[in-house]
């Protein structure tokens, strides 16, 4: 390998590596705003069951209380979500004893889990792209128009 070529291979990992905290700071950010909401959320449920005290009518708060839980129930499973693009963007993945390891390894070191071969099939899956000879744009696997330039591929 010359010198420029190792130079022009270091530059692109940079690059990458750049992208990839961009990606994860932005999903952190949006983890912090729904734990934020999550927070006032639990005030009104503190909120609502302290006016039911005071007015010694518990079932005045019941519905107030139910639709918050069901509020803070959503965020999490959005929170969830977000955690698991964080994941990805790194290229991580979790297993089912908790242990989170690289993307590629088949064994879990912790448990010794088997990864199956579905996750490297979504993977190579999500690798494969079309580049639009046009506007060298690169496209989804199973993109039959250029969605930068609208080229037929």
């Amino acid at each position: 390998m010359s010198f420029f070529d190792k130079m022009k291979q270091g530059a692109s990992g940079a690059a990458k590596k750049a992208q990839q905290t961009v990606e994860t700071t932005k999903l952190r950010t949006q983890i912090t705003a729904k734990e934020k909401e999550q927070e006032k959320t639990s005030k009104l449920i503190g909120e609502a069951v302290y006016k039911a005290y005071t007015a010694g009518n518990w079932k005045q708060a019941d519905k107030e209380v139910t639709a918050h839980c069901q509020h803070i129930s959503a965020l999490r499973q959005e929170i969830q979500s977000i955690e698991l693009k964080i994941k990805q963007a790194r290229h991580m993945k979790e297993c089912r004893c908790g242990k989170v390891v690289a993307a590629d390894v088949k064994f879990c070191p912790a448990c010794g889990y088997s990864f199956t071969s579905s996750y490297e099939e979504k993977a190579s899956a999500a690798e494969i792209r079309l580049i639009c000879q046009a506007c060298r744009t690169a496209n989804d696997a199973d993109t039959k128009f250029c969605s930068h330039c609208g080229i037929a591929m």
